[in-house]
């Protein structure tokens, strides 16, 4: 069988469709200091320690529903964490930081976690 015609334009529609997303984001300069590769802002601190600040790949941590990973990109997010080892993969490797409790926010690559809340 041979592919449908598609009328004029239709597949530079198509062709867009599929790229949604992927344009330009807010953190563009990281991704090129990074060989492309997606990184967003993360900050993990309490009243008085920050505990990590910087760029990273992902986040992996425990909720109610059990564990998860936030990558660049997610959807806003918010959620209470319980206690586990967060797993932060940067540029320069992963770095752990154990919780008791804490409050993850996530919005447009940014990536901050309350402890001790």
């Amino acid at each position: 069988m041979s592919e449908p015609d598609l009328e004029p334009g239709a597949a530079g529609r198509a062709a867009a469709a599929a790229s949604v997303g992927s344009g330009p984001s807010d953190n563009t300069a990281a991704s090129n200091a990074n060989k492309g590769k997606p990184t967003m802002a993360i900050k993990v601190y309490a009243p008085f320690k920050i505990y990590f600040e910087g760029e990273a790949y992902s986040v992996s941590a425990v909720n109610e529903t059990g564990s998860f990973d936030i990558l660049p990109h997610h959807h806003n997010f918010m959620c209470m964490l319980l206690p586990c080892e967060l797993i932060i993969e940067t540029p320069h490797g992963p770095e752990t930081v154990k919780i008791a409790r804490a409050l993850m926010h996530v919005k447009a690559d940014k990536v901050t976690i309350y402890v001790d809340v």
